[in-house]
């Protein structure tokens, strides 16, 4: 930087001028902000616990008035006969119920081969038979179809 331009800059730093008062405020007002921006996001974290309360609030309400509605309809005795014809299966005296166990046809059966008691060895080693697949598929000069007939 030029000798010129810095005499500037300092002429222009010593022509500010703080009086004691103006210190004084500008220590108050970091102060302050240091004291009021903990407080502040501790206020900012409280409200958010504050709604996530109310919503699991707002459920479990939700819950208690559900099974207060299935208390009331176990209570109704229209409510408990629908409900044992429909889980157990009961019927009134004097009603014929039908159960219908498996209504599909049946599966057609499968005719497995006959399992012989010797032990077979194959004619080839399976090793050879994947490298020399290998070998043939990179050195053709056959596309797939031609291949595949």
């Amino acid at each position: 930087m030029p000798a010129s331009n810095r005499r500037a800059s300092a002429s222009w730093l010593r022509g500010i001028r703080f009086s004691w008062f103006s210190l004084v405020m500008l220590g108050l007002v970091v102060l302050g902000v240091l004291v009021v921006a903990p407080t502040l996001h501790l206020y900012v974290d409280q409200q958010h616990e504050i709604a996530r309360l109310e919503q699991a609030n707002a459920e479990t309400a939700k819950k208690v008035t559900d099974l207060h509605k299935q208390a009331a309809d176990w209570s109704d005795p229209d409510y408990i006969k629908a409900q044992a014809r429909e889980r157990l299966l009961f019927v009134m005296p004097g009603e014929t119920s039908y159960l219908v166990i498996d209504d599909r046809p049946p599966a057609p059966k499968k005719q497995d081969a006959p399992v012989s008691s010797s032990i077979q060895t194959t004619k080839s080693d399976w090793l050879t038979s994947l490298s020399g697949s290998f070998i043939t598929a990179g050195l053709t000069d056959q596309t797939a179809s031609q291949l595949s007939k």
